[in-house]
């Protein structure tokens, strides 16, 4: 386990001809190359394991819809049967449980994008629409999946399998990660696109920077070991960019379960270009940043933004194909204006848009278990999913009374960790321009930052999940400063690693203490009240 360090800076003296070498450009641009061995797949995987027991344990349970599970899953099946989305009487939620669905035929009018729901019904193909596991099982196999990229990103930032091994750790223990993971909503499976966005713009960074690196080399071949001039003052076109396609596709697929990964996009995308201008300026190219913003980030454009909205476009295939949605024949209604020449369906789409966009900026009516961003960093109001009250020889209730709880409470150690860990992440990229800090606080950003635009809106703190993934690496980050750098003497490194083994065995003991609380199990009503640490949680 090292701390994360900055990319090593060339010599004081060097050889000109030397450092634009194929080596050289490749060590100035990405480092040492590093090799991980098997432990760089042995520690993800393992992680993923623990992960996947940990969702899936006792995943039926309840047997209920729990809080908006009673939109998502029932918009799952209609979307199963029709294509798009029908109606339900107010009543149906046990007649669903029970296995009687009974959906009316009229469509019904939704805001949020389809590809969350079509993924909680590819569930219930394979499990049935009358049980937990059926409706839940996407939601878990994504929230586990998403523990391996994040073990993955954090092998790469910190160029450490252990450090990867450590982020996968926290990912997988953390209850706030586990409860989303184990309930069907759509918020799980935003947060797995993003994460994946991430991965794949980290693959791009070391792509690009490995072709820039081999054709520069490559232009000062026969000049005496020196590119020509003209070749250094903008760098290479490199406009083929696959992993960029990826990155588009996942925000696409982002933004096909909800609207405010908008921001994701945008953050991303100028993240990207960043890395390039600094790419091009460590390369030794003259004019890095008009190179970089046009023989970069015009590419990038071209190629993130076309691919995240065919990607987006496709999830509505099944509104699109059929002819009953909500306001699907709404161009016919209106055949004239000046959109005339785009297709029907697209201008019906459209309209659609317009109107949820509308309802959303409008969203504002009360609720119990509403909260603030101001308060999300603190945990300050967690939502109460599920909540059963028995009594004694009830339910397998033992006690005077008991309670079955789900709550979307995160371990309160790592969450606050991860929390007070930004600080020292925005230290790093003030003091040093660490790289590293500035993608995980630009995760962050993205996540968070766009919900104190709209201080009237009703939201939830189960909305954090998707910067989630970026605390787990923020604390990952200054864990790995807490275990010493490769300068630090054997006793500091010593003292360090046994200080971060033991805030891991606490982290996984306050898991397990809030364990029953993440998945209803029935316990007695003291023990409820015991795991309330702040008013605001019960």
């Amino acid at each position: 386990m090292s701390a994360p360090t900055r990319t090593p800076g060339p010599a004081w003296v060097r050889d000109p001809a030397s450092a634009f070498g194929a080596r050289a450009l490749r060590e100035r641009l990405l480092g040492p190359e590093l090799r991980h061995g098997p432990l760089g797949w042995i520690l993800p995987l393992a992680v993923t394991v623990l992960a996947g027991i940990l969702r899936f344990w006792n995943l039926e349970q309840p047997h209920a819809l729990t809080f908006d599970e009673t939109y998502y899953v029932k918009d799952a099946y209609t979307l199963l049967q029709s294509g798009y989305e029908r109606q339900w009487p107010d009543d149906a939620n046990d007649a669903f449980v029970a296995g009687s669905p009974a959906p009316r035929e009229a469509p019904a009018y939704v805001v949020h994008p389809p590809l969350g729901k079509w993924l909680i019904g590819l569930g219930m193909l394979l499990f049935g629409s009358d049980n937990g596991l059926g409706w839940r099982f996407s939601s878990a196999a994504f929230g586990t999946l998403s523990v391996l990229l994040i073990a993955l990103i954090a092998q790469r930032l910190f160029s450490s399998a252990a450090l990867g091994g450590v982020a996968g750790l926290l990912a997988a223990v953390e209850g706030h990660h586990l409860v989303l993971s184990r309930t069907a909503l759509l918020d799980v499976f935003q947060m797995f696109f993003v994460v994946a966005a991430f991965y794949a713009l980290l693959l791009d960074r070391d792509h690009g920077r490995r072709l820039l690196a081999r054709r520069l080399s490559a232009s000062a071949d026969g000049a005496g070991g020196l590119p020509r001039p003209s070749a250094l003052l903008y760098g290479p076109w490199i406009a083929w960019r696959p992993w960029r396609i990826a990155v588009g596709a996942m925000l696409g697929g982002a933004l096909g379960v909800k609207w405010s990964s908008l921001a994701f996009v945008a953050v991303f995308g100028l993240m990207t270009v960043l890395w390039d201008v600094q790419a091009r300026r460590g390369a030794g190219v003259r004019r890095w940043l008009a190179a970089g913003l046009l023989r970069d980030g015009v590419p990038a454009f071209l190629t993130i933004v076309p691919t995240a909205a065919l990607a987006y476009l496709a999830t509505w295939t099944g509104w699109l194909a059929t002819r009953g949605g909500y306001g699907r024949d709404w161009a016919e209604q209106n055949p004239v204006g000046a959109w005339g020449w785009v297709p029907g369906p697209l201008r019906s789409l459209a309209e659609y848009h317009r109107s949820a966009y509308t309802f959303h900026q409008g969203l504002s009516s009360d609720h119990s278990w509403e909260s603030g961003p101001w308060t999300w960093l603190f945990a300050g109001r967690p939502v109460l999913f599920y909540y059963v009250g028995t009594e004694d020889g009830q339910g397998g209730c033992a006690a005077a009374s008991c309670s079955a709880v789900v709550t979307d409470l995160p371990n309160p150690l790592i969450w606050w960790a991860g929390a007070l860990s930004l600080l020292v992440l925005l230290l790093a990229w003030a003091g040093r321009r660490d790289w590293r800090s500035g993608a995980i606080l630009a995760g962050v950003l993205a996540g968070f930052g766009p919900w104190f635009a709209y201080p009237d809106r009703t939201m939830f703190f189960f909305y954090t999940i998707t910067f989630q993934p970026f605390l787990i690496l923020a604390l990952t980050y200054v864990l790995a400063l807490a275990a010493g750098g490769p300068g630090a003497t054997a006793e500091r490194r010593r003292s360090g690693l046994v200080a971060v083994c033991l805030f891991l065995a606490i982290a996984v003991a306050v898991s397990a203490f809030f364990w029953p609380v993440w998945t209803a199990e029935t316990i007695p009503y003291e023990q409820w009240r015991l795991r309330l640490w702040m008013p605001s949680w019960g």
